[in-house]
This record gives C-alpha cells, structure tokens and sequence, in this order.
C-alpha cells in the first residue's frame, strides 16, 4: 500500500510540473506564453525528477511513475505478483488524472482567454506532429526503449549515490524530449497521456474541443512495446557486456 501511495504523488506530481509547463507556455497571457519546446523540454525533465523524489519519499523505493517502466520490471522479474503490477499502473494512473485536475486549477481563468481548441488539448495529452500511425507508434516505441535502456544503464552504475539518480533520470528524459520527442510529443508513459486525456474530456474546461480518442491508443501501445522490448534488450546484452 506505501508503494501505491508513493506512485499516486510521484505521478501527481509528474503531471503538475509536466502538464504545468505546457499550459504556462500555451495558454494566453500566463507569464511563460509562447516560450517553446526547450522550456517545454526542460519542464519535463524537472517533472521527472521531481516525481521519483516524490514517490521515493512517499513509500515506494522503485518509483517508477510510468507503467512502462512498471512492464519493463515485470518482464525483467523485478515483479512477480500480477496484481502488484495492476495495483502500480493503476496508481499511476490516477495520480495523473489528479495531477491533470490541479493543473486545470492552477491555470482557472486562463482557459477561457484560450481560443485554441488543439493547445488546450495539448496541454493534457500528446499530439502527432504528422498524423501518421506506424510512425507515430515507431516514434514512441524508440523513445521508450532509450527510456528503459538508459534507466536500466543509470542504474547499473556502481559510481553513483542513490540520491543522484533523480536527477539524472530527470536528465535522461530531457535528453529524449530535446533528441526524439518532435515526432509525437515523446509520451514514452501510458498513464501520462491517458489519465491528463481523461481528464479532460470530463472537465468542464471552458471552449475545449474534443479529446482525440482516435489517437489515443498510440501513446499506450507504443511505450508498453518499447518496454517490452526494452526490457528483454537489457536482460540479453548486459550479462554479455
């Protein structure tokens, strides 16, 4: 239970600073407005950082914050339990959905000033760049093997204190959103975008159009494969490294 806890706040706080940067720079007259992708980028990788603090703290050592990252463990043996695996993304997904909703908050009168229906959108859940399905699904498939690769390497270092490693995987998810996240908006976490997408298709966000239901899937399917795959590349090449 301290594990689910800490995977709720981890990842609350994930899409409060995460979600929280996109809104300062897309919608209307906030402070950050049109201040572009580095900010976006940067935001991002202080989210992550800030998030596995959170979820350390909070009761859950592993802090994965990401059930790509919860697959990845499972694949590896890390997790033998199912139900383990379910209670994890199940917390991750809706410390997400309340994260979205702070967010929402925290910007209140700014979504009105907002006209645009695709920047409100965006402020919750990815986008494609170009609209196309299997590059789209690849696209997230490669960001979320070098997560789980780099994570897996972070981690593997004998020459690093534990409390460095927030930080630096704060810094490897910078990286993937400066290196490949033009593409679809580098989602490279299931619960990132599905539990901010649905919130808001239920709240009552002033002008918003709809959620994008027809994309939505890919943001899901390509992370769990880059997992999967990411995964089963760790357990096969370090033992020969």
């Amino acid at each position: 239970m301290h594990a689910y806890i800490g995977e709720f706040f981890g990842s609350l706080t994930l899409i409060l600073f995460g979600d929280g940067v996109v809104a300062n720079v897309l919608l209307q007259r906030t402070k950050g407005k049109d201040s572009g992708w580095m900010v976006i980028a940067t935001g991002w990788g202080l989210a992550v950082m800030m998030g596995v603090f959170v979820a350390n703290a909070m009761g859950s050592p592993g802090a994965d914050i990401n059930p790509a990252v919860t697959i990845a463990k499972w694949v590896m043996g890390m997790y033998v339990e199912a139900n383990v695996v379910f209670g994890m993304i199940a917390a991750q997904m809706l410390g997400c959905f309340v994260g979205a909703i702070c967010v929402w908050l925290a910007y209140l009168p700014h979504w009105k000033l907002t006209e645009s229906k695709e920047s409100k959108l965006g402020i919750f859940c990815t986008a494609p760049a170009i609209r196309h399905p299997f590059g789209n699904v690849l696209s997230e498939v490669i960001g979320t093997i070098t997560l789980i690769v780099g994570i897996g390497a972070i981690v593997h270092s004998s020459s690093i204190a534990g409390g460095l490693l927030p930080f630096l995987v704060g810094g490897l998810v910078w990286a993937i959103g400066l290196s490949l996240g033009g593409p679809t908006g580098y989602a490279i976490n299931p619960a990132r975008d599905l539990g901010p997408r649905l919130a808001h298709a239920l709240l009552p966000i002033a002008g918003k159009g709809g959620s994008d239901w027809s994309y939505a899937w890919i943001p899901i399917l390509g992370p769990i494969i880059g997992a999967s795959v990411g995964a089963l590349m760790w357990t096969s090449l370090i033992p020969a490294a």
